[in-house]
């Protein structure tokens, strides 16, 4: 079994993926003085047993890696995957400080459209990939270009986020836009090939500035919408999706095995689209599950 952890960090995204393999994946990064100790906890636990890790950033945005010093201190950062650019911070945290120690660094691999990685998508003899792709960026699209020039000069990063896609053999798949903002997706959609989704993690947290246009919905056509934490009065709740809240659910577990995907919150939550298999993890309340 695999399984896809979103933590509840606040206005803010983290998530990982405990392949059921040697690999471990860390995604962004948003820790504070009130979940870091437990969260980087839990992280070392589940890192100790893998020989992989690896940690992709999605943009540089401070909510996308608060406390990545951490995070390095205490689990450590061996494979830094980022979209290789020069933003600039007009006030340089000490997490953005290491950010950029780290994405310069021989430790940093450059993720872009389609490439490949051992052992995030090109497998051997020794070990199967973990079923990692990166959708976007491309470094030649003039609209990125221009983005990375706008992050350049002290301006948002939200549109040089990669978008990720986590494919497993007969099960789901999972796809991460970090904060693309509405009119970007706009004009790079006809540049990605987008696939089909099972659980789908609303860019920008969910907010209307990262409303995926309904194009791009239909050629994805995902089972489940995870809108992510902000104030509800900025979020878009994608009407006629099943969706999951993060701002009630608390942190959201992902169970994926062959054909089916169980859902589980830290709070109390229900929905009306998952059938009722009585499956158990931790402490954690059983939503329902997902066939596929």
């Amino acid at each position: 079994m695999s399984t896809i952890k979103s933590f509840s960090v606040g206005e803010g995204d983290m998530f990982y993926i405990d392949h059921n393999s040697d690999n471990f994946t860390l995604i962004d990064c948003c820790l504070g003085d009130e979940n870091a100790d437990t969260i980087l906890g839990e992280l070392k636990s589940l890192r100790d047993q893998k020989i992989i890790a690896r940690f992709i950033s999605t943009h540089p945005d401070d909510d996308h890696f608060r406390g990545i010093e951490l995070l390095e201190a205490k689990v450590g950062i061996e494979n830094f995957y980022v979209v290789k650019n020069a933003a600039t911070k007009e006030d340089e945290t000490d997490s953005f400080t290491k950010y950029c120690e780290l994405r310069d660094s021989e430790k940093a691999f450059y993720i872009t459209k389609g490439c490949k990685r051992k052992w995030m998508n090109d497998g051997d003899d020794e070990r199967k990939p973990s079923g990692i792709h990166i959708l976007w960026p491309d470094p030649n699209n003039k609209h990125f270009k221009a983005a990375l020039k706008d992050a350049e000069n002290g301006g948002s990063p939200n549109n040089i986020s990669a978008v990720i896609q986590y494919i497993l053999d007969d099960g789901a798949n999972a796809l991460w836009m970090g904060d693309l903002e509405t009119e970007f997706m706009e004009a790079i959609e006809e540049d990605i090939k987008f696939p089909k989704v099972t659980l789908l993690f609303a860019p920008h947290h969910g907010r209307e500035s990262g409303r995926i246009p309904d194009s791009m919905l239909k050629k994805m056509a995902p089972k489940i919408i995870i809108v992510g934490e902000a104030p509800s009065k900025h979020l878009h709740y994608y009407p006629g999706y099943n969706t999951i809240t993060q701002n009630t659910a608390g942190d959201i577990i992902f169970a994926c095995e062959s054909g089916k995907v169980h859902v589980f919150t830290s709070n109390e939550y229900e929905v009306d689209f998952l059938e009722n298999e009585s499956m158990t993890f931790g402490d954690y309340h059983y939503v329902g599950t997902l066939n596929l």
